[in-house]
This record gives structure tokens, C-alpha cells and sequence, in this order.
């Protein structure tokens, strides 16, 4: 864990030394968060939310890395059950322009738990650290912004193989 954050913040100090536009701001939004798997029949979406800090450093006016900290309330239920997951979230994005204020973001994201419920499901543990992968899209209208992103996981969440899938619908102000 300790390597993936020196890896994230040593890339983002060699990237912001040829960025050419910078930005940094704030977002929140809702999540609409579910884990997938053989035997997970039956779960459904659980509400969760997020909020956190992101950035943006332009390499030129098509493409640019978005860097974001996140808290992120996921998981999923079973009936009357929420069975959640609150994670440090840290995506690492890149993010193609396709026209001036649109843009289609793609990239890794590290998630940390940093508290969970699942004492309840006696038969699995849950694992401290979740790679996924992150795709969205992203509309700006002067320095407010949208975004539409899925998570999809790509290590197990559990013993038991069990991934998350969260859609996240954010609103955001970057400041610079």
C-alpha cells in the first residue's frame, strides 16, 4: 500500500512539472454501488455517496492526467441488509478532450478501506486494498463541472471473488 502512494505522488510531481495548465477543485456526488461475482446472486445497488479533491494537469489542450482523493461509501444489500464499504479512493485519470469542454476520462484507481460492516457475513474477510478501473465522461461549464463514471473492480473485494461495480455521479468547482 505504502508503494502504490509513493508510486502515485512521485508521478504526479514528475507530471506537474510539464503540465500546462493546472487546475484543482472540489466534488461530490452519489453512488449507485453493488459487488458482482459468481454466488452474489441476489444483491442490489446500495446508495453511497463521495466526496473529495481533484486535480488537472494539462499536458496539451487534448489530454491531461486528473489525479482525485476521494471518500466513497459503497458496498451492497441483501434484502434488509447494507453490507458497507467506506474506502479512500485515489484515481489516477487520463482524460482525452473531444471537444472543448467535454472530455472522456479512463484510468486506475486505488482504493484503501477504511471501515466496514461485514462482521455480519461470518464466511468471508474483506481485503484492505481494490484495484479497479474507472471509465466517464466529464462536461464543463466555465469552472463547474459534471461527471458520469463507472468503477469496475478488478481484484477481489473478498475471499470469495467478489468485485465491486459503482456507478458515481459527481458535481464539482475547480478553484484554479
Amino acid at each position: 500500500m505504502k508503494k502504490s502512494l509513493l508510486f502515485i505522488l512521485l508521478t504526479l510531481i514528475f507530471i506537474g512539472g510539464y503540465a500546462q495548465t493546472k487546475h484543482v477543485g472540489i466534488k461530490a456526488g452519489v453512488n449507485f454501488a453493488s459487488l458482482t461475482g459468481d454466488g452474489l446472486d441476489g444483491l442490489e445497488d446500495k446508495t453511497g455517496y463521495h466526496i473529495g479533491v481533484t486535480g488537472e494537469l494539462g499536458l496539451n489542450d487534448n489530454f491531461s492526467i486528473q489525479p482525485e482523493i476521494m471518500y466513497s461509501t459503497q458496498g451492497a444489500k441483501l434484502e434488509d441488509i447494507d453490507f458497507d464499504i467506506d474506502y479512500i479512493n485515489v484515481p489516477l485519470l487520463a482524460k482525452f478532450y473531444m471537444v472543448k469542454n467535454v472530455s472522456f476520462m479512463v484510468g486506475p484507481q486505488f482504493g484503501y478501506v477504511i471501515s466496514d460492516n461485514f462482521d455480519a457475513l461470518e464466511t468471508d474477510s474483506l481485503k484492505d486494498f481494490d484495484l479497479s478501473g474507472a471509465v466517464g465522461v466529464e462536461a464543463r461549464i466555465l469552472s463547474f463541472f459534471v461527471q458520469a463514471r463507472y468503477n469496475f473492480g478488478l481484484s477481489d473485494v473478498m475471499d470469495s471473488e467478489a468485485k465491486n461495480a459503482v456507478f458515481q455521479f459527481s458535481v464539482g468547482h475547480n478553484f484554479l
